[in-house]
């Protein structure tokens, strides 16, 4: 589930492609799975990461007065 959520945070693949990729045939049982495992869904999960890094991104660069 590592994997997937690596994937899901520094790729665009699909979730079927993310899904098979890490063993599993079906997208709805890679949901689920990844589901009880993280606390949310795959695909809120990379909306989140996506979001968290934009505001690091944006908190780290600098200001010019």
């Amino acid at each position: 589930m590592e994997l997937a959520a690596r994937r899901l945070r520094e790729s665009d693949d699909p979730l079927t492609a993310i899904a098979k990729r890490i063993g599993y045939t079906s997208e709805f049982a890679f949901s689920r799975a990844f589901s009880r495992t993280f606390g949310i869904p795959p695909s809120h999960y990379r909306t989140a990461s996506r979001q968290d890094r934009r505001h690091n991104q944006e908190s780290n660069s600098p200001t010019h007065d």
